[in-house]
């Protein structure tokens, strides 16, 4: 049994702690400055607000201010920030990582170059850390279909660990594998890192089905799964073509990092409600406004990947052609387009008509 640290007391990373302490590891959840509360009422009832559940005896909330003594002796670091906060938790931990220690990633997204090269965020979490020190820690990240109150609650989850080291990612899934918490491994650290984050944008999409119900006047009972099923179906092409651009495995698409975990993020939350409020015909501004303009991490994705798109096409390192939906995502969500999916582009081009 080890300590482990998780940086960032939001649902995710405290639901992470969760399958730690069942297998006896002691953690030490520390929240950054917009945590405050959070630890103060796990401190004070044991119960996590967010999740609403209280959390197991050998979980300890720490502010910010203790976050040196927290890392001191810890073998597992997790960091659980979210896509917003990734730069400044990467300054922390340049400052407080020690060789040996074990990185592992929850955050979703990416960051794209000039050229529209796409990075992903482990690596941008690396990139301060001095590189004699990077190269003495072991880094990795948390994909697939996880719903941060679902893993709190222990109901049966299905994850992979994927990171370049394969030792790495076997030692820290044998850290939190439990008889409920299935860990699978990969080294496809790049495919599935941006299976991760494009499904989040693609989920968004997903999203706008029901809000053409509502444009159209339909009944509140109707649904719109036909609708729904070609959205997913050409997310999932998309998400595959994504993988292999950026050199990582298409297949790793087909399973838990990408329709896995597409299928999950479509069942609701905030990506969907603010897909749902678009295709009802709201402008983006007006939609985010309606939800209190929360971090929308599918609709900052979207900028990143459609602008990080324009350039790519631009080199010819993506056709014309691809990742329609992508690009009317980004329409709609950077350029305040009305919804007008492109369903004569969609899977390879116009459908053939019958003779």
């Amino acid at each position: 049994m080890g300590n482990v640290v998780i940086l960032g007391a939001g649902v995710m990373g405290s639901a992470m702690a969760v399958p730690l302490a069942d297998n006896g590891h002691d953690v030490r959840l520390v929240g950054t400055h917009l945590d405050r509360e959070i630890v103060d009422a796990i401190r004070s009832t044991g119960i996590h607000p967010g999740l609403g559940r209280e959390l197991p005896s050998r979980i300890r909330a720490h502010q910010l201010e203790e976050v040196e003594a927290a890392f001191a002796q810890a073998e597992i670091v997790v960091s659980g920030v979210n896509s917003v906060g990734v730069e400044w938790a990467a300054e922390r931990l340049a400052e407080l990582l020690r060789p040996g220690q074990l990185v592992l990633a929850v955050t979703k997204g990416v960051r794209a170059e000039e050229n529209g090269d796409l990075r992903i965020l482990p690596d941008v979490l690396a990139e301060p850390v001095p590189a004699d020190l990077r190269e003495q820690v072991g880094w990795a990240a948390i994909i697939g279909p996880a719903i941060a109150g679902e893993v709190a609650a222990r109901r049966e989850t299905c994850v992979v660990f994927c990171g370049r080291d394969e030792s790495v990612v076997d030692r820290l899934a044998d850290a939190f594998r439990t008889d409920w918490y299935h860990v699978w491994t990969s080294t496809d650290f790049v495919g599935g890192e941006i299976c991760a984050a494009t499904k989040n944008c693609y989920a968004l999409g997903v999203g706008l089905a029901e809000g053409e119900l509502e444009r159209c006047g339909a009944d509140s009972a109707d649904r719109a799964h036909n609708y729904e099923a070609a959205l997913f179906a050409q997310s999932a092409v998309e998400i595959r073509r994504w993988a292999s651009l950026v050199g990582g495995d298409p297949e790793t698409a087909l399973w838990l990092p990408g329709v896995g975990d597409l299928y999950v993020t479509s069942t609701g939350g905030r990506n969907v409600r603010v897909g749902r409020l678009l295709g009802s015909g709201l402008r983006f501004a007006d939609a985010a406004g309606r939800l209190g303009n929360p971090t929308l991490e599918g609709a900052a994705a979207i900028e990143v990947f459609g602008d990080a798109l324009g350039r790519l096409t631009e080199r010819g390192v993506a056709g014309q052609d691809e990742f329609p939906l992508m690009r009317h995502l980004h329409e709609v969500i950077a350029l305040e387009h009305p919804v007008n999916i492109p369903w004569s582009r969609f899977f390879g081009g116009a459908p053939a008509r019958a003779a």
